[in-house]
């Protein structure tokens, strides 16, 4: 079983940046890819980014394509998402989720443990 903890979130003004991180328990991190996903609040979940395991393949949401980069550190059993040129639309609650999966996927369903969720508030 992974636990995962996120923190980071908070207030930041239209075109600021934020940089959020997700700390992972157990030796097995390695072994994991990594998606970050966010709920707007009265939408539906969706997909931010994703990162493979070895950290060598990543993918994004065209919606913050060009703008967020997400990364990993997997000796210190840590994923992030840094977001810059952040805009009022990206204002949701941000969770990451673990995949065992080799194959770097993007729908919430194949992800198998998540977060207790950070809150990003962007102001315009």
């Amino acid at each position: 079983q992974v636990q995962l903890v996120e923190s980071g979130g908070g207030l930041v003004q239209a075109g600021g940046s934020l940089r959020l991180s997700c700390a992972a328990s157990g030796r097995t991190f390695s072994s994991y890819t990594m998606g970050w996903f966010r709920r707007a609040p009265g939408k539906e979940r969706e997909f931010v980014a994703a990162i493979s395991r070895s950290g060598g393949n990543t993918y994004y949401a065209d919606s913050v394509k060009g703008r967020f980069t997400i990364s990993r550190d997997n000796a210190k059993n840590t994923v992030y998402l840094q977001m810059n040129s952040l805009k009022p639309e990206d204002t949701a609650v941000y969770y990451c989720a673990s995949d065992r999966s080799t194959i770097v996927r993007t729908t919430h369903e194949a992800y198998d443990y998540w977060g207790q969720g950070t809150q990003v508030t962007v102001s315009s």
